[in-house]
């Protein structure tokens, strides 16, 4: 399971926090995506753009991306959501593969109202995929925001794209769908019921904390002391070490977190495995059209060894380019086994 938690008042900044709580060792790195990259949409590539943006994306085995922001202050998420049907599959619709989702938008919007329009307008579809290193298949739904604190929450369900989009939304995390959450979160004190604060790792628990926490924060008076509030309310809300629950494979331990300041630009990346803060700011990375992809290695032990800590904006390594999962590269794996 994971958190997501919009702080849109942080004196003059706004800030976003996420926790990725997954099972296993997701292999994740930070890549630096210039603007100017071609890509489709993962299925039949009949959807097909050049990246408008630059971003930074944090990918999950390098074959999706799970978060992130471009060079415009727009972010996005993807967390669990075991309810999630995308419905039976329209070829005359346009359609995104779950591990272009988001980067989709990184790639071609400043704003949540512009993506948002976009995805309405068009009755955007998501194509699952399976994980090809563990069969699993995906059921996520994706949050967005942007330095102007607008968010938006995107989910599937009975096959049907709802979007929640509201400066009010500034937390999500998983199961039951957003709208429950909601009259979930009306139920407790502070929010117009009368349950106490609740303090178990369920989805509509964690919601509710996060949602007491964050607007109950103080003012910073520095933008390193924003991020650390931030974190502080991550970290109530994370999973310590754990085994998953039974056929929950989201309900698990909280493995990494990001704090972005989305108004100066700021990614902080924490893993819990690896005692190692890092940052990146956007503004020192060449997002230029042909500047090239370049990743920070996280995943391999590297980052330890060379004593990544802090600013990192100038370790990136120039690589080959980041090749998101897809349907013709699922077909072709199945084909050579």
């Amino acid at each position: 399971m994971c958190t997501r938690v919009l702080w849109p008042d942080a004196n003059g900044a706004v800030l976003v926090g996420r926790n990725m709580d997954y099972h296993r060792d997701l292999a994740t790195n930070l890549w630096k995506l210039p603007r100017g990259i071609q890509r489709d949409d993962g299925v039949e590539s009949k959807l097909r753009w050049s990246a408008k943006y630059g971003s930074v994306a944090v990918t999950a085995l390098d074959l999706m991306t799970v978060d992130g922001m471009n060079e415009a202050g727009l972010a996005g998420h993807i967390l669990w959501l075991a309810e999630s049907d995308y419905g039976v599959y329209d070829s005359a619709r346009p359609v995104l593969a779950q591990s272009v989702w988001l980067q989709y938008f990184l790639d071609n919007f400043a704003t949540v109202a512009d993506a948002v329009a976009w995805a309405r307008s068009n009755q955007l579809q998501v194509f699952q995929l399976t994980d090809p290193s563990s069969g699993e298949t995906p059921a996520i739904h994706l949050a967005l925001d942007d330095a102007s604190g607008d968010s938006a929450i995107v989910e599937y369900v009975a096959g049907e794209l709802r979007i929640h989009h509201s400066r009010d939304y500034p937390v999500m995390t998983n199961s039951p769908p957003f709208e429950q959450q909601l009259e979930l979160l009306a139920q407790v004190e502070g929010f117009g019921g009368s349950k106490p604060l609740p303090g178990s790792t369920l989805a509509a628990d964690r919601f509710a904390r996060a949602a007491y926490y964050v607007k109950r924060l103080a003012q910073p008076s520095t933008p390193v002391e924003a991020v650390a509030a931030l974190f502080s309310v991550m970290r109530n809300v994370a999973q310590p070490f754990r085994l998953p629950d039974p056929g929950k494979p989201d309900a698990s331990q909280t493995i990494w977190q990001t704090v972005a300041d989305l108004t100066r630009r700021r990614l902080v990346f924490e893993s819990t495995t690896r005692p190692n803060i890092v940052w990146v700011e956007l503004a020192q990375l060449d997002f230029s059209e042909g500047s090239g992809e370049s990743k920070l290695d996280l995943a391999s032990g590297l980052a330890i060894e060379n004593g990544l800590v802090g600013n990192v904006s100038d370790k990136f390594a120039a690589t080959s380019g980041l090749r998101l999962l897809s349907l013709p590269m699922l077909q072709q794996l199945k084909a050579g086994r």
